[in-house]
């Protein structure tokens, strides 16, 4: 059976404790290398991971001929620039969302992509878990009656400074950081994208980042609103609303891989006594991540998350942060090339 071979650029925790021991798992990639510019922190990563080979640079990673594909969970300013090097490089790249920090940016990525002939994706590791086709697939099919309206809510309790997530120059804050989820999910599930946008947030007196975040997003056919929070109770829900029913995702973004996904489907009822309850084996996101974007080299086929769906989603935060500063609906602005 064929295998992607994968070079991981940088040992962040999502990349050392999640993405790469479920890579490990797939049926067609194999982690053959990965990267640091702390040459302790490399050989630490390939021996607890058992990764073949270990570089104390980026660039000596890309210089590797047989590496087919990196994976980049570097913090969220140096996504662009590393990105565009692997790609010169002759890679093919699954960067952590956010992929870039502005439209242009985005765009950039795509005139260097489309130039080399490879593929780029933003981990949107959502698109391809079952809860989500299956709720989107239910959706489509009518079982709510006509979708009219979305409601999430996102939260995770985090005070620690030093962390990249309290950086502002470097792509902080809960907007880049989780409010891309939401936004992701809705144009997801509403197959459109908005005409307009709406936001409010709350900053960390010290960072000057987004802490608490509330945004509308008008779509031809409905809203969709959510809720995003980094220093509240930690939680997670995505709800769907149509003329019939209401269907809702019990843990939408940190699906478990130990437990079963659950879709509710209810009908009204206050009380969730007439619940239909659809359940989704386990399964690990960021294994299935990884076997589709290996599998889409294989076969020359479209990835899940394409470049085009990036920069419409990059172009809606970067609507509601100018909505932040104007206190006005703005419009995502872009340009497919």
């Amino acid at each position: 059976m064929d295998k992607i071979k994968w070079g991981i650029l940088g040992t962040a925790k999502i990349a050392c404790e999640k993405v790469i021991p479920a890579m490990q798992l797939s049926k067609y990639s194999e982690v053959y290398a990965i990267a640091s510019r702390n040459d302790e922190k490399a050989q630490n990563a390939q021996k607890r991971l058992n990764i073949p080979f270990a570089y104390t640079s980026y660039e000596a990673l890309l210089r590797n001929k047989d590496i087919q594909a990196v994976y980049i969970p570097l913090p969220n300013h140096l996504h662009v620039e590393w990105t565009i090097k692997a790609l010169k490089a002759g890679k093919h790249v699954l960067c952590e969302k956010p992929m870039a920090l502005s439209v242009a940016d985005v765009q950039k990525i795509i005139k260097v992509a489309k130039e080399a002939g490879l593929k780029v994706s933003e981990a949107f590791m959502v698109k391809t878990h079952p809860q989500w086709i299956k709720a989107k697939q239910l959706i489509d099919e009518r079982k709510i009656g006509t979708l009219k309206t979305i409601q999430g809510f996102f939260s995770y309790y985090h005070t620690d400074r030093n962390d990249i997530r309290y950086k502002y120059k470097e792509g902080g804050g809960g907007i880049w950081d989780i409010g891309c989820y939401p936004v992701f999910t809705s144009r997801y599930i509403f197959n459109e994208e908005p005409l307009k946008v709406i936001a409010l947030a709350e900053y960390d007196k010290q960072s000057g980042v987004d802490i608490l975040s509330s945004a509308i997003l008008k779509f031809p056919s409905g809203q969709a609103n959510f809720t995003i929070g980094t220093q509240i109770v930690p939680y997670q829900r995505m709800q769907f609303f149509g003329t019939e029913k209401m269907l809702e995702l019990f843990i939408p973004f940190n699906a478990p891989d130990k437990y079963q996904s659950k879709i509710y489907i209810k009908k009204g009822d206050l009380f969730g006594k007439d619940s239909e309850i659809i359940e989704i084996e386990p399964i690990n996101q960021y294994t299935i991540q990884a076997d589709a974007f290996s599998q889409a080299i294989i076969n020359r086929t479209e990835l899940a998350v394409s470049l085009e769906d990036s920069l419409k989603n990059t172009a809606i935060i970067e609507a509601l942060f100018k909505s932040l500063t104007t206190g006005k609906w703005e419009k995502p602005e872009y340009k497919v090339l």
